[in-house]
């Protein structure tokens, strides 16, 4: 006589009824752990004061060059040459074609290095341009 097994007829599914929950559990735990990322300024620069100052709103779109007292300057994360300035920010504006560009620069640096610096932004087609400064109180 042989005996033979008998096999299950009906398919084992794995539930899913906490799914979303969990899903929930897992996008609130990483909102909460993520921090932004900030640029860490890398020159030494006091803005200027102003009289009238206007705030951007979309903060998306700017893109920042601090030019220290020393005359260093830094695009992004990284300390550049005037030379590179074109090169960097003609593929940012292609990648982003309403960027403005936002001039952090100190108080006391020579104008020519600022001039340099909007000559190169003019060759990379880069025309939105903001002067950053302070409040004068």
């Amino acid at each position: 006589m042989k005996f033979e097994k008998k096999r299950a007829t009906s398919k084992q599914e794995i539930p899913t009824a906490s799914m979303p929950d969990i899903v929930f559990m897992l996008l609130l735990f990483f909102m909460v752990s993520t921090t932004l990322r900030e640029v860490d300024v890398m020159v030494q620069f006091k803005l200027p004061e102003a009289k009238a100052i206007e705030k951007i709103e979309n903060k998306r779109l700017i893109s920042y060059i601090w030019v220290g007292h020393d005359g260093r300057i830094q695009l992004n994360d990284n300390i550049v040459k005037i030379k590179d300035i074109q090169d960097i920010m003609y593929k940012k504006r292609v990648a982003l074609p309403n960027v403005i560009v936002s001039l952090r620069v100190d108080k006391d640096s020579d104008m020519g290095i600022v001039t340099d610096i909007q000559q190169e932004l003019r060759k990379a087609d880069c025309r939105r341009i903001n002067y950053s400064a302070r409040l004068k109180e």
